[in-house]
Formats: C-alpha cells, sequence, structure tokens
C-alpha cells in the first residue's frame, strides 16, 4: 500500500507520521514544493522508525510527482494555512490554484488513487476537486468531519469528566464554524444518552465550543493546529486501506441524498477498499434538518466563489 500526502508543513507531517506509526503502509510519499523540506521531514521520521516500532518507508521528494506514481491513496494538504482572524473563506482564491494543480498532477500518476481532501475551505476544495479530475464520487473525500466530530467528543468528554473511550458523537455539516452541526441529540456516553448527564445548557455549550474549535486553537497557536488532523486523516486513510469500513462523516458529494445535489458537505459514510462505500441516511429531526440546509447553503455561497 503507497501512501502520497502532498504538503509537508505540519499538517502533512502529521499526518505521514500517524501513518507511518500505524504501519499499514508499505511507503509514504511526502512532497512539497520547498526545496529539501519533505527530504528533511521524511529522514526527521524515518530516524524515530526503530524507536517507534514501524517498517514504512517514508520518503521526502521536492514537487516530482513521478515520484508518487502508483499511489493507492493520495492526500492533499498543501496550501496556505488559516491565520488568526482569517476565516476558512479567504483562503479560497490561494488554495484553489494550489488544489487544482495538485489534483491534477496526481491523477496524472495514478489514475486510480483515491483522494482526501484537508486544504481548506474543505468543502470547496473538495468539491473543486470533483470538477477538475472527473474522478467518480467515491473516489474524493472530504476530511473536516472526522477531526471535527473528534474536537466534539473531546468537549463531551470534558463536560461529562469521563474517559474520551466512553464517548460516541458526529458533527455533520460544513466544516466551518458557522457551518458544522454537532449532533448532540445523538450523542452517547456508552450507548446512554448525554443529555442524561448534562443538561441542555451545558450541552449547548459543548455545541459552541465545538464549532469554534479550529479557531480557537488558531488563536493560541498563531496558525492551524496539527496534531488532531493529522490524526484524522490517518484513521480516515487507514480505514480505506485496511478495508476497515468505518463509518466516519466526511465531506461527500452528495446527488439527491438529504435533498441536496452538487456540492460537498460533510454526512456519514461508510469507508472501505474503494473509498466511499456508501453514504448513510441519519433520521434527523425538523431542526437538524434546518441546520444541514442553512450549512448547506453557506457551502454553495463559498463554492461560487470558484468561478
Amino acid at each position: 500500500m503507497k501512501i502520497t500526502v502532498v504538503g509537508a508543513g505540519a499538517v502533512g507531517a502529521s499526518c505521514a507520521e500517524y501513518i507511518a506509526i500505524k504501519n499499514f503502509a508499505s511507503e509514504v510519499v511526502l512532497l512539497d514544493i520547498k526545496e529539501g523540506f519533505a527530504e528533511g521531514k521524511a529522514m526527521d521520521l524515518m530516524q524515530t522508525a526503530t524507536l517507534n516500532g514501524f517498517d514504512t518507508k517514508i520518503t521526502g521528494v521536492t514537487n516530482d510527482y513521478s515520484a508518487t506514481k502508483g499511489s493507492d491513496i493520495c492526500v492533499i494538504t498543501s496550501g496556505i494555512p488559516r491565520k488568526p482572524g482569517m476565516t476558512r473563506e479567504e483562503l479560497i482564491g490561494i488554495n484553489a490554484g494550489i488544489v487544482k494543480n495538485v489534483a491534477g498532477a496526481l491523477i496524472e500518476e495514478s489514475p486510480e488513487t483515491i483522494l482526501v481532501v484537508v486544504s481548506n475551505p474543505m468543502d470547496t476544495m473538495t468539491y473543486l476537486a470533483h470538477k477538475v479530475t472527473g474522478l467518480p464520487k467515491n473516489r474524493i473525500i472530504g476530511m473536516g468531519g472526522a477531526l471535527d466530530s473528534a474536537r466534539f467528543k473531546y468537549r463531551l468528554a470534558e463536560a461529562l469528566d469521563a474517559p474520551s473511550s466512553d464517548i460516541d458523537g458526529m458533527v455533520i455539516g460544513g466544516h466551518s464554524d458557522t457551518g458544522m452541526i454537532p449532533l448532540t441529540r445523538l450523542a452517547t456516553r456508552s450507548s446512554v444518552p448525554v443529555s442524561e448527564f448534562l443538561s441542555g445548557e451545558r450541552l449547548d455549550q459543548v455545541r459552541e465550543a465545538t464549532k469554534v474549535g479550529g479557531a480557537t486553537l488558531t488563536k493560541l497557536l498563531g496558525t492551524s493546529a496539527w496534531y488532531a488532523p493529522g490524526a484524522a486523516v490517518s484513521s480516515l486513510v487507514q480505514s480505506i486501506a485496511c478495508d476497515q469500513k468505518k463509518m466516519m462523516p466526511c465531506s461527500a458529494l452528495l446527488e439527491g441524498e438529504y435533498g441536496l445535489t452538487d456540492l460537498c458537505i460533510g454526512v456519514p459514510v461508510i469507508l472501505g477498499r474503494n473509498g466511499i462505500e456508501r453514504i448513510v441516511a441519519l433520521d434527523l429531526n425538523e431542526d437538524e434538518q434546518t441546520h444541514l440546509k442553512n450549512s448547506a447553503e453557506g457551502v454553495r455561497k463559498t463554492n461560487a466563489l470558484l468561478g
């Protein structure tokens, strides 16, 4: 199993590290446009192999897409990161050009690959990847929902003063501060609804803290987060590579599902060897349906900027 990660910055390097440590890939190619940068990151990571007990080979290359040939899965993290005060939507002008060029170069070398898009604004960049590559809808996946859900479960565990392993929860909708929809109604602690333990007011606080999870970290760090995004990507990639058929919320191209068409937005999917094996239809209540519709309108407005 060969996996390519484009962009050797903090997020891309974290992706490569977590994928290697999980030891399910034979090779990870790390590619960047900065001379020597990916090579240095790859060498540094390979020097942890005997310490962390993995056999995955990590190779770094500078803008040489021929080295990615035959990749089963390609992860696109490249683009400028979000800075304090910057919305994901403000990134679109620069990142759209980057994603368009990167996706085209990857498909040229690996026409059967599955693309995982991380670059922001993620739903719009996933939609763009569909438009420029023409790949089947199962083979292009946006990462955002897996990360948002991890942040949701972190906030729930914090509120419940419970171990994270007890918590299950999901975030759907757009990967933005205003678009994401933490499904507090469906969240559980060891199969018991969290509403049995937390008041409506406390759940509202969890919901709002989740929605600004990325912005909170950006304010604290001065740049985008990287550990959790890297871990989210590695979990998604592992489910595909190992045909685990895990259910995760991911940005998928909808063609009538949830009453939405011609956009990519976060919904639960089954991830297996073919990429998106199935889009799962949740029985949303009226309020959740309204939030999803509003979130979709926000994504469409951002998509319109691609023109």
